[in-house]
């Protein structure tokens, strides 16, 4: 959507191919209780540079809202703090020695300005060596497993740097304190406001078009050719009004026979009124492929082999994330991360930053398991989930009650964030393809930072700076 923005602020026609009902990807929003919010968690650092500046120029920099918040810790049953430096020398699991040679640790690794060195070191060697392998077995290796799952024995220390980049960049915004914030009505106003500057900037965004083939014709263009899909079967162009808060992800749509113009979604189709359509086709002089990589190798057959295997070697790990939404808070922290086996990665109540009238009076808990893409908790119901999650907040938080919960529901993404292997950045391939006039353009490419907001935004406005200079 960045890049959409930026080309056509250049005068290009562009065209947005989303294969969901509705944009933002992993940003976008759905309907829990009733609240309207972020299907997954997101908060923006006083550092976001670039994706304050995106919300600036979307005219909603005045609806950000700013607060400093608190990060716990789980271990050994017991609910701790670890919102500052006397926190971590309180810490009961570590001796005064390795406390010291963790802090230092953190330290040392905020100092470090080339993380390309660090790709060719293991994340497991590089903390053990600089934490001590107490620190690592108590704090680090839980963390990582919880982030990684077993690949972080093939992780590269760039993974731990980027993160401690990314929070140290939070302290020294200017502001004097880790500063998290979030724009009123979350990203689904966001989406709302970046849906209507699209379309006033002529942008074609078509929804529910999974792409089936890229082919480069004779003459230098290319076909896009677009999975055939069951669509509303209405002939004409029909307006739904439906009540709003803020960016009520099904607010009024034109729905065309077979796509979407440029809005944020289309209703769910009345069963009654769907038909089956064959595959779309339309031409462009150039294509940006923002898919995964290893889709991106599936529907651009033309290209070389080794560049299709460069793509399909990314690794990525998926996760399977909960929203609860309950009448009680569990806690006065932000994140709350999780040092034994636990069914899920960390507890992110985004209450303790958000308003609570943003969700009626009520909390709104994120609760995150970050797995391989074939790992089998993708393939358990919702209420298999909602049972293990549900008792594993009870054994947490003892003043927890299922009573509370107002509503819970699940979202499975298998492809979120590329594993960070040893070196990473060599095995990549090059965002220009061989393909002249066809790229490649994902989260694989964020080789000096952790998947955000703010890196994803830097990462396409770099790309058009380089690709299409005004």
């Amino acid at each position: 959507m960045t890049l959409a923005l930026r080309l056509s602020e250049q005068g290009h026609e562009v065209t947005v191919y989303e294969a969901a009902s509705e944009i933002g990807g992993l940003a976008s929003a759905w309907q829990i209780g009733d609240t309207v919010w972020d299907k997954h968690y997101h908060v923006t650092l006083a550092s976001d540079s670039h994706a304050r500046k995106l919300i600036a120029d979307l005219d909603l920099e005045k609806e950000f809202r700013w607060a400093e918040t608190k990060t716990g810790l789980y271990s050994d049953g017991k609910l701790v703090s670890m919102s500052r430096a006397m926190d971590l020398v309180r810490f009961p699991r570590l001796d005064l020695l390795s406390k010291l040679r963790l802090g230092l640790t953190i330290f040392y690794a905020s100092r470090v300005k080339d993380s390309k060195k660090l790709e060719k070191v293991s994340v497991e060697k590089w903390l053990a060596r600089l934490s001590g392998n107490k620190a690592f077995e108590k704090i680090w290796q839980p963390l990582l497993k919880a982030k990684l799952g077993d690949a972080y024995k093939d992780s590269s220390a760039a993974f731990v740097w980027a993160t401690i980049q990314r929070m140290r960049g939070a302290r020294n915004s200017g502001m004097k304190k880790e500063m998290f914030g979030y724009v009123r009505g979350g990203y689904a106003r966001v989406l709302e406001r970046f849906a209507e500057v699209l379309e006033e900037k002529d942008v074609q965004v078509r929804l529910n078009s999974p792409i089936e083939t890229v082919e480069k014709l004779t003459g230098g263009k290319f076909r896009v050719v677009t999975a055939a899909a069951r669509r509303r079967g209405d002939t004409k162009p029909v307006a739904l009004h439906q009540k709003a808060k803020y960016s009520y992800m099904k607010v009024a749509a034109g729905i065309a026979r077979g796509f979407s113009g440029g809005f944020v979604t289309e209703p769910q189709p009345d069963v009654s009124r769907v038909v089956e359509f064959r595959p779309k086709e339309e031409t462009f002089d150039k294509v940006i492929l923002t898919c995964p990589s290893n889709v991106a190798a599936r529907v651009a057959p033309q290209l070389k082999h080794h560049e299709r295997q460069a793509m399909r070697n990314v690794a990525f790990q998926g996760v399977v994330c909960a929203s609860v939404l309950a009448r009680c808070s569990l806690s006065p922290f932000l994140v709350t991360n999780i040092t034994h086996d636990a069914p899920f990665t960390s507890v992110i109540e985004m209450s303790a930053l958000v308003d609570k009238r943003e969700f009626d009076g009520n909390a709104l808990i994120y609760l995150p398991k970050y797995v391989a893409p074939d790992d089998e908790l993708f393939d358990r119901s919702d209420e298999e989930i909602r049972e293990s999650f549900l008792t594993g907040l009870e054994k947490m938080y003892p003043q927890f009650k299922r009573a509370d919960v107002v509503d819970f529901k699940v979202s499975r993404v298998r492809q979120v964030f590329p594993v960070p292997v040893l070196n990473y950045s060599d095995g990549l391939a090059p965002v220009r393809t061989s393909l002249d006039g066809m790229y490649v353009l994902n989260s694989s490419h964020i080789v000096n930072g952790t998947l955000s907001m703010n890196e994803t935004v830097d990462l396409a406005e770099q790309f058009v700076r380089e690709n299409w200079p005004r």
